[in-house]
């Protein structure tokens, strides 16, 4: 890189004559050692060598540089086409071998052994109907059950409902190893591994809080008119000014109470149990006043210019108490199939 920038750079030619024999000897030898060895893996791992070597040609021959400190580099292209082939088969045996076990981690094994005979050479034998095979033995496969809202209460939770089997199906799509079902698509298989339960266990909306505030308040030194001295002379003149203050603040208070539940493919065994509190508080303010404007600060002012309104509908209220208890749930279930 620094020979593409400035051709002349002493140091970089200085290292590049030096290193570069001596990383060719050893990525040869590595190669060659392995090819010798008993290694499941010795087609492979001398294929790699060999391509370091003409990932090296490559970038010296971008370079004039480069180029001019070593004019004929090494390269192996002529013997990547029966090394692939060997690699592709040794790969494939593993895969197979590992598909054998009828375990999900050596399923999972298989699966990138069958993805190393694709880049080797693709579509070797049968490895894209491998390829699906092995993926979908390691796969974990969750049911996801999501107890309804009780319509007694009149409320939805679709909302909330929603979000979540995006998110199971959408954000957490980056497991790769892992799918979540709805109960109807996990009619057809065959197994499940787990069952994911989630339900409200318990929720309150619109508790309301009135509390009723009265006072008396007062400022000095307000200026209430002017004087006439002896001499004809006007000055200002302040006193005490006071007003009856009433305030009411109004608290319609949410909360609820979500469960999460994995268990395994028996129902017997729980995997993991949590509970998730959300809480939403609506909060209105208003008041009046009797007397002298001029005693109240402006926040009393401010409060007595208001009116009395109405909290939000019942729906609403559940959906805010609910978004911290999505944030706790998302997070749980991310820290939990993180690990398969």
């Amino acid at each position: 890189n620094r020979l593409r920038k400035n051709p002349s750079h002493k140091k970089s030619v200085e290292a590049l004559k030096q290193s570069y024999r001596l990383a060719v000897d050893w990525l040869e030898n590595d190669a060659k050692n392995q090819i010798a060895s008993n290694s499941t893996f010795k087609w492979k791992n001398a294929l790699r060598s060999y391509e370091k070597i003409n990932h090296m040609y490559d970038e010296i021959n971008r370079s004039p540089g480069a180029k001019r400190v070593i004019p004929n580099p090494k390269n192996y292209y002529s013997k990547l086409v029966e090394m692939k082939e060997n690699a592709a088969e040794e790969s494939y045996n593993a895969g197979i071998n590992a598909m054998i076990k009828d375990t999900r981690e050596d399923a999972k094994a298989a699966y990138y052994h069958f993805l190393d005979v694709n880049e080797f050479q693709p579509g070797y034998r049968e490895v894209n109907d491998m390829l699906s095979e092995s993926k979908f033995k390691a796969t974990l496969k969750v049911v996801v059950e999501q107890i309804p809202v009780p319509t007694r209460h009149r409320l939805s939770g679709n909302f909330f409902q929603d979000q979540v089997e995006s998110y199971l199906y959408n954000t957490l799509r980056k497991y790769e190893f892992v799918k979540f079902y709805t109960p109807e698509e996990a009619a057809g298989l065959e197994h499940v591994d787990q069952h994911l339960k989630i339900q409200f266990d318990d929720f309150t909306v619109g508790q309301t809080h009135l509390v009723e505030k009265a006072e008396t308040v007062t400022k000095d030194s307000v200026r209430v008119g002017e004087v006439k001295l002896a001499d004809g002379t006007k000055m200002p003149a302040y006193n005490t000014v006071t007003a009856k203050l009433t305030t009411y603040k109004k608290e319609v208070v949410s909360k609820g109470l979500l469960s999460m539940v994995v268990v395994d493919a028996s129902g017997e065994n729980v995997l993991t149990h949590r509970k998730f509190n959300g809480e939403y508080t609506w909060i209105a303010e208003w008041g009046s006043f009797n007397g002298d404007e001029r005693a109240l600060s402006d926040a009393q002012l401010s409060i007595c210019k208001r009116k009395e309104s109405p909290p939000p509908p019942p729906q609403d209220l559940f959906v805010e108490f609910a978004k911290p208890i999505y944030r706790q749930l998302t997070g749980s279930l991310q820290n939990f199939y993180r690990k398969y």
